[in-house]
């Protein structure tokens, strides 16, 4: 069984191969002129971003992957759940690719992403349901470990979990560090449940991912030196949604990950607002933006939503007891 010292161990491993990859990566992207371009109804002060590489999630994937082979406890669960990874980044990687190194600015067709990721949602659903013994059971929080089953909604309702929670954390990256910041909190919260559930392999892969986002915030944090892009918050998407699946805890995410979700509620709300009324709610959504405008500090609304995020995880793991 894994230990707290070998958890952080294995955190203190991926945060320095993120550091070390950082000058490495970072330099062949401003080559590849990877440059982010930046909405032009943004906020003003993000113009100046404009340029600044992206596809950075790449280092990200990277360290992550490094530090979890490495760590000599490779099983099925965790073959899973860098599968997800793997194949979130990857749709990640063919969009950003499209976008900023062929210069083509729609990128992947919004049925196109859709398509892979149902795909890769049905494949993580089918083995957790056939492998897993609690098979297509959840467990309901605060309702001291009590456990719902699904049944044959089981399959639909994993695919709308690993869907929208990918989108999600896509949707929250848009300012400096912030998807990274709470992705790095999200993922300490999983791998301390992990530990202490009987799950050391999804405990490794998760202290893998905590270091991985903790190295990358160096390069990340305000002023950013490079983007994670798509590749790397589908990526983390995809790992945060195949983590909770396998150890039965969807129902965890929009209470630990409330920060995605707020994210993107507050994007169906105001196009369903604007649709319906031609007015909006939100000055402009995402939510980050909305702040940015009523004129927040890039910073303030990123320390924010990180201190909202930890305060949501200490509430998940009272939601565990």
């Amino acid at each position: 069984m894994i230990q707290y010292k070998q958890l952080m161990i294995t955190i203190g491993i991926s945060f320095f191969i993120a550091l070390i990859l950082g000058p490495i990566v970072i330099p062949i992207l401003q080559k590849l002129k990877a440059g982010q371009s930046i909405r032009h109804e943004g906020p003003k002060t993000h113009y100046s971003k404009a340029g600044t590489p992206t596809i950075g999630g790449i280092i990200i994937i990277a360290a992550v992957f490094i530090t979890t082979i490495s760590s000599g406890r490779l099983n099925t669960d965790l073959y899973i759940v860098m599968f997800a990874t793997l194949a979130f980044g990857f749709i990640g990687f063919i969009d950003d690719f499209i976008k900023v190194v062929l210069k083509r600015n729609l990128g992947l067709k919004a049925y196109q992403k859709l398509i892979g990721q149902v795909l890769i949602a049905i494949g993580i659903a089918v083995y957790q349901a056939k492998i897993s013994s609690y098979g297509t059971q959840i467990l309901i929080p605060f309702f001291n470990k009590h456990y719902l089953d699904l049944g044959i909604l089981y399959i639909p309702y994993i695919v709308f979990v690993v869907v929208a929670t990918t989108n999600s954390v896509n949707l929250t990256d848009g300012l400096d560090g912030l998807a990274a910041g709470v992705t790095l909190i999200v993922s300490s919260f999983f791998s301390l449940v992990a530990l202490n559930w009987g799950y050391p392999s999804i405990a490794v892969f998760c202290g893998a991912l905590t270091g991985a986002c903790l190295g990358f915030l160096k390069f990340n944090a305000h002023p950013a030196k490079v983007f994670m892009g798509d590749t790397g918050s589908m990526a983390l998407g995809g790992a945060i949604a195949s983590v909770a699946i396998l150890m039965n805890l969807t129902l965890f995410i929009p209470i630990v990950g409330g920060i995605y979700f707020a994210e993107a509620l507050s994007v169906i709300i105001q196009v369903i607002s604007f649709k319906l009324t031609g007015k909006r709610v939100f000055k402009m959504s995402p939510l980050h933006h909305h702040f940015e405008l009523c004129g927040w500090k890039e910073t303030k609304v990123v320390i924010v939503f990180w201190s909202v995020t930890l305060i949501l995880c200490i509430i998940g793991l009272y939601a565990l007891k």
